[in-house]
This record gives structure tokens, C-alpha cells and sequence, in this order.
């Protein structure tokens, strides 16, 4: 069998990803990306967080969050909450707003991963879905 190039590897992984985030924004309503959706589920989840919580979860940097909060702010995604004990404190929470976008961004979602995987069989499904817990633990393993 012929080494396969990592290089094909990357980009085929790549291209299936810009390809589902292309058919994703064309149907989202909000001019938004995936990090600003993943900071609306992250505060969906654990309620309000302040800016600092929410670069170390998402993995951005402090000044990547900053702008992502301000978009989501200025579109009534979300709301700045000062502390009462502490006014230099912010935290952000999701607006009835937000919750509504991240329910329409999850159902698309849904909807992109349900037509995507249609293409496999039964038996390729499953295969795929073994290779990736394969990846998962291989990468855990040399943590």
C-alpha cells in the first residue's frame, strides 16, 4: 500500500470542515461564525462567565473573546453584567436572544451532520464512527 501524504490527510480533513461551515452560515440568519456560537452554548451551559473563563474554555485568546463578546453584544446576543462588589468585573450572559440563535445554529447543525452522514451506509457509519474513537484514544494516550 502507498504511504499516504499527511499533507492529503490535513486537507481532506479540511475541506469537509470549510465545506460544512459554508453550507452552515449560508442558512444562519446571524452573521456569525462557529467560536461566537461555541461562547453562546459555553454561557447556555454554565450561565454568566466572564471573558478571561470563557478564551480558556473556547480556546481563544483573551483579545479573540473580547471581539467575539463585543459582535455578540452589539447583536443582542448577549448582555455585560458588572459585579456589585467588584464594578471592574464583568461577566456576559446570554440574552432570551442568544438562546433563540443557538437553538436555530444547533438545529442547522443537526440538520448539515444528518445529510452529511446519509451518504454512508450502515457498515461505513459504524467504521467511521470506530476510526474516530480510535483517534480519540490514541490522542488521549500520549497526553
Amino acid at each position: 500500500m502507498e504511504k499516504i501524504n499527511i499533507f492529503q490527510l490535513i486537507n481532506a480533513t479540511e475541506h469537509l470542515c470549510n465545506l460544512n461551515i459554508i453550507q452552515f452560515s449560508q442558512k444562519f440568519s446571524y452573521p456569525l461564525g462557529i467560536s461566537p456560537i461555541l461562547v453562546l452554548a459555553e454561557l447556555k451551559n454554565k450561565g454568566p462567565r466572564k471573558q478571561s473563563e470563557l478564551a480558556e474554555v473556547v480556546g481563544h485568546t483573551k483579545g479573540a473573546i473580547t471581539n467575539i463578546s463585543n459582535k455578540l453584544v452589539k447583536l443582542a446576543l448577549v448582555e455585560r453584567l458588572q459585579e456589585e462588589e467588584d464594578r471592574r468585573t464583568v461577566r456576559l450572559k446570554i440574552t432570551d436572544k442568544g438562546l433563540d440563535a443557538l437553538q436555530e445554529a444547533q438545529k442547522i447543525g443537526n440538520e448539515i451532520y444528518i445529510d452529511l452522514f446519509d451518504s454512508f451506509s450502515e457498515t461505513e457509519l459504524n467504521e467511521y464512527l470506530r476510526l474516530q474513537y480510535k483517534l480519540i484514544e490514541h490522542s488521549q494516550q500520549k497526553k
